[in-house]
């Protein structure tokens, strides 16, 4: 009876936490545990009654909030308080810059998957869709990308004509201020579109309406200014930039050295109450062209003219290109993309109060502004523009390796060059998901910092590993640039993409963590207000509240992550059935497992985790890994669950778990209590290590997706560039393709007729004709060949240029339809 007992209160432990049962239910366990063993069994009472008092104890010092927060918590939270990190002005107000969204349900260790797949399916209105269809449309055939990167090195006068005409500029723009008023999916679908023609156009209409002015003054500008500047940008009169990068501190807010003065000045004839700027800013995107200039720069009141505080912080201004003082630098040519890019400086640059955007109200609250623009922005173009590549990667190169002959066969058939076109296309349809995903809350108004981020880096990530596959499918036809070339100016692009906007680097190991951390985590920032709170009863009260929640987190994360890796998630929640429930299933341990991964590091390492950015940036891998493998679900889920894209499912869920055991693994092996990492790694993955990447039968179903036509192809391939006209190489790659899949059959029959000895013929001509004689084949069947051969010609050739001496390579002597084939 007594084991019975026992084994029914472990049971009963476990559960409670498990569910994360609040106070109330863990004394009624206790209390009902004593009684139970009291009762049922012979223990004596020696035994029983220090057992009884201890219990007793426990309950009043738990359960009583007095006793609890004057014996327990005051010492924990002047404890704390020694050990909590520093955190800077700037780094508060981007943690409380944006909002927290499924990355807060992915944190909590038990996602709410009917909040993730009741979410709307982001799709175009009838206005955006006509727009996309028609001077969207448009605009591509306009583009000549070679002469844009290689002779003028900018878009044509009629080009940017157009781009005014049409309101590219106000996207973003409401109608009421002349603008489209799309939404933040209409504007990634327009940058995708717009890359796969040209790169310099899409970076050209997606900055104006990403961070920059615009964007700022829709959600920070006066009446005033938003009634003059908005119109004026969404007809293109004004060309915006913003300035934010230095020399020096780059984009490092706290170490901005860039200046402004409350003074009085001159101002249009008048003497009025302003700022008197010095700035120096380079890598401006727009801003050799910019006629509006945004600035960023730290605000200081020496003369107390605006009140008693001197220091006012980091603060917006526009500031006209004419202005006096103002300075615009010869351009930036980044890795020979030619968009508009260059510095720009001022020297006692005075501008009146109402040029601060919002006005006197916003003073000292810039970055806040910025770094909430900047989770919009952040969370679309780049992402936009990585999306692009890989739809244009998948489409393009995907033909070539099924168009280019090796032995008789297409490269596509080659288990080596199937690896590659696997990656391209299942990390390509997991990109795009996540891109889908994330405009759809931004959509519904989030602001999602940490999610921004997460997609900002492992889209851009992407990118960088889909053009080097492609590149290597495509090898000569790849390198050779030229009219003829579609990936080489991708190619070329990829580290501006890495780059801007965050680099890389610092993204992955202090922000999406560091950041995530603090904002998404149900208790830790309430821990560290607690703490910081002037009020010392209010404080300790704050405390309690929080440290016990945390608590029960901690233990329903511990009782979760085991019990999920016992079982490998099965039997845990799903809100689907079907191929795709295993994946939800795996979800749910892999979520618990990081809370209380992410929950051991921070409370082993406490402030210092912030220095272990290589900790830091694993973690921060599985919350991506995460929202990744979610977004794919979704997408599978929206698109109606065809059966025709599950290897593209499969191959990504796959590829991501891995690498979610694998970040974890490191994580363990690397936390500096050796004994710590033993016992997590026996609670994370009790039953061992359950991923491998994607097998070979995997990889080759992904990759037969983009090596025929067909439905999931169009899918994933949606929404860039395409044309059946060979004007453009578009067209001869599309039309290659489809005659391809039409020879196949025939091709197959010849290689089978050789093998078996019935035709001799050593070249494909010399096999067609005798095959045609044997009666093996049509004389239809011959014309069809003979048409692929010229095809496949056309569509391998590469460009080639006239050289004139020391002169640099002259296009107009292109001859890239009489280039020999490359071998």
């Amino acid at each position: 009876m007594g084991t019975l007992a026992f084994i029914a209160t472990l049971a009963a432990i476990w559960y409670l936490a498990y569910q994360g049962a609040g106070a109330t239910l863990w004394v009624s366990l206790l209390l009902g545990s004593l009684v139970t063993v009291t009762l049922a069994t012979d223990i004596r009472w020696f035994i029983s009654t220090p057992l009884w008092i201890l219990a007793t104890a426990m309950v009043l010092l738990l359960g009583v909030p007095r006793l609890r927060r004057k014996y327990i918590t005051r010492r924990l939270l002047k404890q704390f308080k020694k050990v909590m990190p520093p955190m800077s002005d700037t780094e508060r107000e981007a943690l409380e810059a944006g909002s927290v969204w499924w990355d807060a349900e992915l944190f909590s260790g038990r996602p709410d998957w009917e909040r993730l797949l009741n979410q709307p399916h982001t799709h175009l209105s009838e206005r955006e869709q006509a727009f996309f269809d028609g001077p969207v449309e448009t605009l591509c055939r306009m583009l000549d990308d070679w002469k844009i990167t290689h002779e003028d090195q900018d878009l044509p006068p009629e080009v940017w004509d157009y781009l005014r005409q049409e309101r590219f500029f106000g996207l973003i723009i409401p109608e009421e201020y002349g603008g489209l008023g799309f939404s933040a999916q209409a504007h990634s679908d327009v940058v995708i579109k717009l890359s796969s023609r040209s790169i310099v156009a899409a970076v050209t209409v997606m900055v104006p309406n990403s961070l920059g002015p615009g964007k700022l003054l829709l959600h920070y500008g006066t009446p005033a200014q938003r009634d003059y500047y908005l119109p004026r940008l969404a007809r293109g009169e004004e060309i915006p930039c913003f300035a934010l990068t230095g020399p020096e501190a780059g984009s490092d807010a706290g170490a901005l050295p860039d200046t402004g003065v409350v003074c009085y000045g001159q101002w249009q004839g008048n003497r009025v109450l302003g700022v008197r700027l010095n700035w120096e800013k380079r890598y401006i995107t727009l801003g050799p062209v910019a006629t509006l200039i945004g600035l960023a720069f730290k605000l200081h009141d020496p003369d107390h003219l605006l009140g008693e505080e001197e220091a006012r912080g980091i603060t917006l201004a526009l500031i006209p290109r004419n202005t006096p003082g103002v300075t615009i630098g010869a351009r930036h040519i980044p890795l020979d993309i030619p968009f508009q890019n260059g510095p720009n400086w001022g020297k006692n640059v005075f501008i009146p109060m109402d040029q601060l955007i919002g006005g006197e109200h916003y003073i000292g609250k810039g970055w806040r502004m910025l770094v909430e623009a900047l989770a919009e922005g952040r969370g679309i173009s780049l992402p936009a523009l990585a999306v692009g590549a890989g739809k244009v990667c998948s489409r393009h190169t995907g033909a070539y390796a099924a168009i280019r002959q090796q032995f008789n066969m297409p490269i596509g058939r080659f288990e080596g060059i199937e690896e590659a076109l696997a990656r391209i296309a299942g990390m390509t349809y997991q990109m795009d998901a996540a891109r889908c995903l994330t405009l759809g809350a931004l959509d519904i108004g989030e602001k999602p910092s940490v999610i921004s981020a997460i997609i900002k880096y492992h889209l851009t990530e992407g990118y960088r590993q889909i053009i080097n596959d492609a590149m290597d499918v495509q090898a000569g036809s790849g390198i050779c640039l030229g009219p003829s070339n579609l990936i080489g100016r991708t190619y070329q692009a990829l580290p501006i993409a890495v780059t801007v906007e965050g680099a890389n680097i610092l993204t992955r190991s202090m922000i999406i963590f560091g950041q995530g951390a603090m904002r998404c985590h149900p208790w830790i920032l309430k821990e560290f207000a607690a703490a910081r709170h002037p009020d010392r009863q209010r404080a300790l009260e704050d405390f309690d509240h929080a440290l016990f929640g945390h608590v029960g987190f901690l233990l329903g994360n511990v009782a979760r992550s085991l019990f999920l890796g016992l079982t490998r998630g099965r039997l845990s929640h799903t809100p689907v059935k079907g191929p795709a429930t295993r994946f939800f299933q795996q979800l749910n341990w892999m979520s618990a497992a990081f809370a209380l991964a992410a929950d051991t590091a921070m409370m082993t390492l406490g402030g210092s985790l912030k220095r272990k950015e290589r900790l830091s940036a694993r973690l921060g891998d599985v919350l991506s890994e995460m929202y990744l493998v979610s977004a794919t679900l979704k997408r599978f889920n929206d698109d109606g669950s065809p059966e025709s894209d599950l290897p593209l499912l499969r191959w990504s869920c796959e590829r991501s778990f891995y690498r979610m055991q694998e970040s974890l693994r490191l994580l363990i092996s690397n936390l500096p209590f050796r004994p710590l990492g033993w016992m997590l790694r026996v609670v994370l993955f009790p039953s061992g290590l359950p991923w491998t990447e994607p097998d070979d039968r995997l990889a080759h179903q992904a990759a037969q997706t983009l090596l025929q036509p067909s439905d999931t192809r169009e899918r994933l391939t949606a929404g860039i560039f395409t044309s059946d006209d060979d004007r453009f190489r578009e067209g001869v790659i599309e039309t290659a393709f489809v005659q391809a899949a039409r020879v196949a059959p025939i091709e197959k029959t010849l290689r089978n007729a050789r093998r078996a000895g019935a035709i001799k013929g050593g070249s494909r001509e010399a096999q067609a004709r005798e095959a045609l004689e044997k009666g093996l084949i049509s004389e239809q069947d011959v014309q069809a060949l003979d048409q692929m051969r010229m095809l496949r010609r056309r569509v391998i050739a590469v460009d080639s240029f006239e050289h004139y001496g020391k002169q640099h390579l002259l296009n107009e002597n292109s001859h890239s339809n009489h280039e020999a084939v490359q071998s």
